[in-house]
């Protein structure tokens, strides 16, 4: 899922510059709790607050968080847990991060590192999971694939020149190239806009820089420059406009330089003729084809595990060890890495393969924070998901980061478990939208998906502060940080009631949230409004405390 650029535009006057399964019963009780008389928060968020918005309560907070603090402060204390495993379908983690390596779940049938698989399930070594990927990093879009696929087959044809049997992979390869020319196309036009604004921002930030003597010089700093000619006078004309964008020019310049690197990423996404699978050596379109990957869950390079890295700190970094930042869950959650999402598009069969080994390998929950628009096998995926379903798992999704109504057949996204956009094959799958840190009309985050029948919850998932490769931490945004907050739930519940199924777990967290009718901005369009209780399955706000209280009822 891609972000699409907007242009910057900076005048300048001078000439130089140019710019499924049975139905549970029915709960003992719904919690219910309805916030749309709770006050809205009028002071800024302090940088704790900041740093740790979605474990807040809203009704004391003000802050629409999941009172994750609340519940180990009021319900917790006295109580214990047994380990339960959640499995990280991601880009791999960093395992020896100071704030995960206690997390890190360790096969314990299988001996380290004497090249054997003792356990006989396929995989030798697989000390922490497993690596589907191997080395390779980069991956084109699922569309480019497509278009690469049948490009011999199909390319210069009408549908009548095209065999009954193959008509819909051709309409499938016409809607992907015409998309793909016209995201590719965007992206030069962006990367061309962002190259020039360098260019022109070049000079007259060396000069100003020189003459203030420091990069990051302030507006005030800026227009205090005494006496300038008529040639400093235009760059400070120039550079005065780059402070609506950013506190200082030197900002700027940085987050230019990190959309033009972006930019770069999402061209190699798109680019045609080329096969980064070829460094794994299976054939990506034989689900039979298993023989492949290692055992390096992190990656060819740790750097590369970022996503990964941040989603597993979201469930389950160590509470209390006075660095970093605590995780929904605690100590008896441990974390099982999945590596199987490249930078690009993620391969169906790995997908499948990484649900299939979680399952078998003691999974309780699975995390998937990924998604896709276009999928030439997704019913491998499905049988996945039925078989978790079948096996007692619970998989937690990310709606996706396009603004989209997912009730739109036109925007159906993979993985899924709906049939037909209404039906649901498994009881055992969720799929969560993203809230920002402001209650009121601005919560829903703006580029989060949503949709009445596919999206069941919200949750935190912008501006959320976890760990990141090399005992870092980042704040980052998107539905793939809400996924990790209900699955940290999810893992807190399985943990202090094994005995309730999966499918009785996600709707006690889908009958424990704060139901809201707000009138919601949705998409980042102040324009386009609804209801907040018409943006989801529930129209509530996951709450920890209130599924704790719930679960404690039906034990």
């Amino acid at each position: 899922m891609h972000t699409i650029y907007k242009k910057i535009t900076l005048i300048i006057t001078i000439a130089s510059f140019t710019i499924g399964c049975d139905t549970p019963a029915p709960l003992v009780r719904v919690v219910e709790a309805n916030i749309d008389s709770n006050p809205l928060k009028i002071t800024p968020l302090s940088e704790a607050q900041e740093k740790s918005w979605g474990a807040k309560d809203l009704i004391h907070d003000t802050i629409p968080g999941m009172s994750v603090e609340k519940t180990y402060a009021e319900v917790l204390p006295g109580k214990s847990g047994v380990q339960t495993i959640v499995a990280v379908i991601d880009s791999g983690i960093d395992i020896n991060h100071e704030d995960l390596k206690n997390a890190i779940w360790t096969n314990p049938k299988e001996i380290a590192g004497n090249g054997k698989d003792d356990d006989n399930n396929g995989y030798v070594d697989d000390i922490h999971g497993w690596n589907f990927l191997g080395n390779t990093e980069t991956e084109q879009l699922e569309l480019a694939r497509i278009i690469d696929r049948y490009d011999d087959e199909f390319q210069g044809k009408t549908i009548s020149q095209v065999p009954a049997n193959k008509r819909t992979a051709f309409n499938t390869y016409q809607k992907a190239r015409a998309e793909r020319n016209k995201k590719y196309s965007e992206l030069q036009y962006f990367k061309q806009d962002r190259t020039q604004i360098l260019k022109d921002l070049k000079t007259p930030h060396e000069v100003i820089s020189k003459k203030l003597g420091k990069e990051d010089y302030s507006l005030k700093e800026l227009r205090a420059i005494q006496s300038p000619n008529e040639q400093t006078q235009n760059y400070i004309a120039f550079l005065s406009q780059i402070f609506q964008y950013e506190d200082t020019v030197a900002a700027f310049i940085k987050n230019i330089e990190g959309d033009l690197e972006q930019i770069e990423g999402q061209l190699n996404n798109y680019g045609l003729g080329v096969n980064y699978r070829s460094v794994v050596g299976d054939n990506p379109y034989d689900i039979t084809d298993t023989s492949y990957g290692d055992n390096n869950v992190t990656g060819p390079k740790v750097e590369g595990a970022s996503h990964g890295t941040h989603v597993g700190g979201i469930i389950a970094a160590q509470r209390n060890n006075g660095i970093g930042m605590n995780g929904v869950a605690n100590n008896n959650i441990k974390l099982m890495v999945l590596r199987a999402v490249p930078d690009g598009d993620e391969y169906d069969k790995d997908i499948a393969l990484a649900i299939r080994y979680a399952v078998d390998n003691g999974a309780k929950v699975i995390n998937t924070s990924f998604g896709k628009y276009y999928a030439q096998y997704p019913e491998w995926v499905y049988e996945a998901i039925e078989y978790a379903a079948k096996k007692d798992v619970l998989i937690v999704n990310a709606a996706g980061n396009e603004g989209l109504n997912l009730d739109d057949a036109s925007n159906r996204v993979y993985p899924n478990d709906q049939l037909d956009n209404t039906t649901e094959m498994s009881d055992t799958f969720m799929t969560i939208g993203a809230l920002d840190d402001t209650y009121g009309s601005q919560m829903v985050a703006s580029f989060s998906n949503y949709g009445k029948s596919n999206v069941d919850i919200f949750a935190p998932g912008e501006h959320i502060w976890s760990t990141t490769p090399n005992n870092n931490y980042e704040f980052k945004g998107g539905t793939s940080m809400a996924a990790p907050n209900v699955a940290g739930i999810a893992a807190m519940l399985r943990s202090y009631y094994p005995k309730l199924k999966a499918s009785r777990i996600k709707q006690i967290i889908i009958n424990s949230g704060l139901a809201a009718t707000t009138s919601v901005i949705v998409a980042g369009d102040p324009t386009k409004r609804a209801r907040f209780n018409e943006l989801s399955k529930s129209g509530k706000i996951a709450n920890m405390y209130n599924a704790f209280k719930l679960a404690e009822l039906n034990k």
